[in-house]
């Protein structure tokens, strides 16, 4: 048996002003050579009942949303077992299905749902997993994007990342009466809520690498500044407030110091603020624009964007200060850029004749790789797990999301209604 953990419900409890409408993910591109797999539907409760959530249904569009599976029809199953023993492989081998999912949802003994499933190995004809969460009624999907995230995990060897969420900014309205809001929602555009309101501008959400806070920029009295505030309690504090600007934030990997671009001394620099002694030092001092700092994993370096070579360029820093070497070469312009979780590439903003696209840098091989192929793409965040990238984009006139795989085969939509929405933000991993 494994229960949702505290870390996890803090996702399920974060505070909110207003729940929004959800985000809606178009899959574009990239079903070709997916892998084979029946999510039979999950036996429910004795006694009936409709539950709040299709659980198989959820998991099916999570493992088809990373383009790497293709859940079988539901009109197209010979067979709906629940149970090991009412499994029999050969059926499924006729159809070509590399893997089955059965499961049932039931009553639990302490209240709420025993949610539980098997992986099978058609053609192996092996057990390669069974798992079991137990959940409230409310976090029936969210179990649900645990277990696709289980299977996704045993098939690839890879985490998955349908139980993380993703933070962004939307405005709706004219100027006039121009409404921005932080929102934050799951990594399938479920659940949906408001962090932060204002009629200022919202800028550069950043995650802590627990999952438990978000900092952020907001012009609020005209004035930039910029805050952390915990996601289970909406409490909330300014942690720089200086006369110009004050933006960027960027967590360390450990937690305990922000990042951030300040120009307090009169020009933009880099600065790291620890958070726990809230000692602030300098990290960049030249008169050039130096902006967008972002931690490469291991934390002992700061890549920024700076223009100190006549255009921006990615430069990169030891975290406590030093010389600053140049790392991209390609393209008259690049920036906004963060590494992969495994360190070997980075993500930026690159322009190529004449539009902004995400560049995918290879640091061994110094060649850049373009994701996107918009006019004006932007804010690319790599998923936790470094197989996808979220961006904002242009499409029929309006800012939406649109997310991409690194390898360049599998692409989607992301939209809100009429709001516009850009900033994304991808959470961490939930363990």
């Amino acid at each position: 048996m494994k229960p949702l953990s505290v870390l996890s419900l803090l996702f399920l409890l974060i505070w909110s002003i207003g729940v929004q409408a959800r985000l809606t993910i178009e899959i574009t591109g990239g079903t070709e050579g997916a892998q084979p797999i029946a999510i039979v539907p999950f036996a429910g409760p004795e006694g009936g009942g409709v539950l709040a959530e299709d659980v198989a249904a959820v998991i099916a569009a999570d493992l088809a949303r990373t383009g790497r599976f293709r859940p079988m029809p539901r009109r197209d199953m010979m067979a709906t077992p629940h149970t090991a023993e009412e499994v029999d492989l050969r059926d499924w081998r006729l159809v070509a299905m590399d893997n089955l999912v059965i499961g049932k949802v039931e009553r639990a003994a302490v209240g709420g749902y025993d949610v539980s499933c098997v992986l099978f190995d058609v053609f192996r004809g092996k057990q390669l997993a069974a798992m079991t969460f137990t959940s409230r009624a409310s976090e029936l999907r969210y179990a649900a994007h645990r277990i696709a995230d289980m299977i996704y995990e045993r098939l690839t060897g890879s985490p998955g990342v349908a139980a993380t969420r993703i933070a962004y900014v939307t405005s709706d309205g004219n100027r006039g009466g121009q409404r921005i809001k932080l929102e934050v929602a799951d990594a399938d555009g479920h659940n949906p809520q408001t962090i932060v309101s204002s009629r200022d501008p919202i800028m550069s959400p950043a995650w802590s690498p627990n999952g438990r806070q978000l900092a952020y920029v907001s012009f609020e009295n005209r004035r930039t500044a910029i805050y952390l505030q915990e996601m289970a309690t909406g409490r909330r504090e300014r942690i720089a407030g200086f006369k110009g600007i004050n933006g960027s934030p960027a967590w360390s990997p450990d937690g305990r110091s922000l990042a951030m671009t300040l120009s307090k001394g009169g020009n933009p620099d880099i600065y790291v603020l620890d958070l726990v002694s809230r000692n602030l030092r300098q990290v960049t001092d030249h008169f050039a624009i130096d902006t967008e700092p972002a931690w490469s994993p291991d934390g002992r370096h700061i890549i920024f964007t700076s223009n100190r070579g006549g255009s921006p360029q990615i430069y990169r820093i030891p975290a406590t200060g030093g010389t600053a070497a140049r790392v991209t070469f390609e393209n008259d312009y690049n920036g906004r850029a963060s590494y992969a979780p495994d360190g070997r590439s980075i993500l930026c903003v690159t322009r190529i004749d004449g539009s902004f696209r995400i560049g995918l840098l290879d640091l061994n091989t110094g060649t850049m790789r373009s994701l996107s192929s918009g006019r004006l793409d932007e804010s690319p965040s790599f998923a936790p797990n470094g197989t996808m990238v979220i961006y904002a984009t242009l499409h029929g006139g309006r800012s939406i999301l649109s997310a991409v795989s690194v390898d360049g085969s599998v692409s989607q939509r992301l939209s809100q209604g009429l709001s516009d929405v850009r900033e994304p933000a991808w959470s961490p991993l939930l363990r």
